[in-house]
């Protein structure tokens, strides 16, 4: 199918969007790049256009510039340094959601005019793979009005439910900029040891899910000497690739998409985005289905590996937000938490270091607070439900919360502080009257 008529210009996109309109974009990478770095030369005819993302890779004046409030509202469900910045413009908020329910619960709110997202070049068959994700793309696009896709040569073409026809695509835009890719954050010293007592948790032919950063990567790091591992995963990562290229992946053991790498979306480095390119060992599926935690639980030994920004004594866990100041999102920890524990001798793991280094406000220095606390920090948003939290571990130990009544976690969380702020834990607790003297 020759999709040369459908191919219209970046200004021609722009100049399809009307006032009121709700457009909706893909997720990291596959955010449509050009058509939003440009859309805000539109902003003198435009008023109240709602645009939705999902860790846009880039600043865009359409979200960030105070400016265009008036043209242009922003709504992202998950947030990451260029939203952050957006929600300071005042045109940005914030889409609570759990990620399998994200394009559900969103389309039974709103239904979008146009989808514009990313997509590999149109194969022989007329189809477009969506290449980096199907959190909510295909969804989206069944519903909206208009539908158009930014193709270009450098995006991976990936395999799974993400390949549209072009019979269901209006519109086409040629573009040549790269996959966006995320540079590997290096294990400190801290992350090792998260790692190391993660790993030692983890046998053969377990089924993971991790995430991003430096305490992820340590996490896949030391389980390189692992056998038969297999991956469900809402992210597939730099750090599963090379899992997988030390032997330890093969997906052996796996109850369902044996042999399959399954990952609603793919962000990494750019050797992460060739190893993905035309690769049958990878099935990018929707994110109704891979972060579903029923799903999630129909793999025996299913593993999933989050972290929070710090919790308290009873277990509730604040992994999106600084008090009331929103830092990034839910995503699927709630999900893959809960859905790890419905298999069969399945586990969640929280991690995070011990301790933070927090600016105090009265003297502008840098204080250490421990990141186990009494109570959380006014208006924090609770990711992870103390009912639903497994294994907790820190840089000094791992302990496991499941079935321990309010006593038990105190004491087990208090195990793992810094040591130096374990007896003011314990007055704390007792202080609050969360346990007894």
């Amino acid at each position: 199918m020759d999709y040369k008529d459908k191919v219209i210009s970046v200004q021609q996109a722009v100049d399809l969007v009307q006032s009121h309109d709700y457009i909706v974009t893909g997720l990291g990478a596959s955010t449509a790049h050009a058509f939003f770095s440009h859309l805000h030369t539109a902003a003198d005819r435009l008023r109240h256009v709602t645009i939705s993302t999902c860790l846009p890779m880039a600043d865009y004046p359409c979200f960030n510039d105070p400016a265009y409030r008036d043209s242009f509202l922003h709504d992202s469900w998950f947030y990451n340094a260029a939203t952050r910045k957006a929600h300071k413009s005042g045109s940005t908020s914030f889409v609570p959601n759990n990620l399998h329910f994200a394009a559900i619960r969103r389309l039974n709110h709103k239904q979008p005019r146009i989808y514009i997202g990313t997509a590999a070049m149109p194969d022989s068959h007329g189809y477009v793979s969506l290449s980096c994700s199907n959190t909510y793309e295909v969804q989206m696009i069944e519903a909206a009005d208009i539908v158009i896709l930014e193709i270009n040569p450098n995006y991976p073409r990936t395999f799974g439910d993400l390949n549209v026809h072009l019979s269901r695509v209006h519109h086409l835009i040629e573009v040549d900029y790269p996959c966006p890719a995320l540079p590997y954050i290096e294990p400190n010293d801290k992350d090792r040891k998260i790692g190391e007592l993660v790993a030692g948790l983890i046998h053969d032919g377990d089924c993971l899910q991790l995430g991003i950063g430096g305490m992820p990567n340590a996490v896949a790091e030391a389980l390189k000497g692992k056998k038969d591992l297999g991956i469900h995963t809402e992210m597939l990562t730099t750090g599963m690739m090379e899992l997988y290229k030390s032997g330890a992946v093969t997906g052996a053991r796996k109850q369902i998409h044996k042999y399959k790498m399954v990952c609603t979306f793919i962000m990494g480095s750019e050797e992460l985005y060739a190893f993905a390119h035309d690769n049958p060992g990878i099935e990018v599926l929707a994110g109704s289905y891979v972060n579903d935690p029923y799903v999630v639980g129909q793999n025996d030994n299913m593993v999933s590996i989050n972290s929070t920004i710090e919790i308290d004594l009873t277990g509730q866990c604040a992994s999106e937000s600084l008090g009331s100041t929103q830092f990034s999102g839910t995503g699927g920890q709630t999900d893959t938490a809960v859905g790890a524990q419905n298999a069969k001798n399945g586990r969640s793991f929280i991690c995070l270091y011990s301790t933070a280094m927090v600016r105090n406000p009265q003297t502008g220095e840098r204080e250490e607070k421990s990141k186990i606390v009494p109570q959380l920090m006014p208006g924090a948003a609770v990711s992870l439900s103390r009912n639903d939290v497994d294994y907790v571990v820190t840089e000094y130990g791992a302990v496991r919360l499941r079935g321990t009544n309010i006593r038990e976690r105190v004491e087990l969380l208090i195990s793992i502080a810094h040591p130096k702020f374990r007896e003011d834990l314990r007055q704390q607790a007792i202080a609050l009257g969360i346990i007894t003297a």
